[in-house]
């Protein structure tokens, strides 16, 4: 007997895809795939292990939907998660066709499950900052480059610098150029993370305690170590954000 969920969750981020079962009140454990292996064929598999009512899409990849969409076909009903869906959050930006998807669903995920005035940060290609607001309304973020993107960076654009495996350095100043990379990479990102926080909490909540969330690939070796900006991490936040809005919008 082929099993049942309410949901087949995808998120589609330009590295990587999440795929997830998800019942209206919990995701399973998810699979990662590299976006670039994301086709109909793996869809279409995930169908076939379980029926499901709907599958719920946030992609920042457009040339990866048709894939999906197609797997899709008469097998379930299609949701994907963009700014005219409630969201369960208000939107005050001059033109919300242009956020992400992923970062919509990181605003629910975290009004719904943690509280707001709120600031969620996802380590993703890019890093992502995105700010809700006291009265649960989307404001807008800010983005920079992730930080396997910038030591990627340094190793194709110079002749004598490795590529690197990212981990926490031993000490600031490095014995060895990898040594100095990774102390460079992981100590500077820190540092990022720790300045642009610092600012949007001094220009959006003065005087007021925000939540502050962190999800993504490196959000336990980066934001794990700022205890002092009292960081929780939620390591599938976005899929909980395609849960919440597939049901306000069942």
């Amino acid at each position: 007997m082929v099993r049942t969920s309410d949901y087949l969750l995808i998120d589609i981020s330009n590295s990587y895809a999440k795929i997830a079962f998800a019942s209206k009140r919990r995701v399973s454990a998810p699979v990662r795939i590299s976006t670039d292996q994301l086709t109909g064929a793996v869809v279409a598999r995930f169908l076939e292990k379980r029926k499901v009512r709907k599958l719920v899409v946030s992609s920042v990849v457009p040339e990866k939907n048709s894939a999906v969409l197609k797997a899709a076909n008469k097998k379930a009903n299609v949701l994907r998660l963009d700014w005219k869906l409630n969201l369960g959050v208000g939107i005050d930006y001059p033109k919300p066709q242009s956020i992400g998807a992923d970062r919509l669903a990181n605003a629910a995920a975290v009004a719904e499950l943690y509280g707001f005035p709120a600031i969620v940060v996802d380590f993703g290609t890019a890093v992502t900052f995105d700010i809700v607001s006291d009265r649960r309304t989307y404001v807008g973020g800010v983005i920079a480059p992730g930080l396997e993107a910038m030591t990627n960076f340094l190793y194709q654009r110079t002749a004598l610098l490795p590529r690197i495996s990212l981990k926490e350095p031993r000490h600031a100043v490095g014995k060895s150029t990898i040594e100095a990379m990774l102390s460079g990479a992981v100590f500077g990102f820190r540092g990022l993370v720790k300045e642009i926080l610092a600012r949007i909490k001094a220009e959006q909540f003065p005087r007021k305690k925000a939540y502050i969330v962190a999800t993504g690939g490196y959000a336990r070796l980066i934001a794990g170590c700022l205890p002092e900006i009292g960081v929780v991490i939620h390591p599938h936040l976005t899929l909980e954000g395609l849960r919440i809005v597939a049901n306000l919008n069942d």
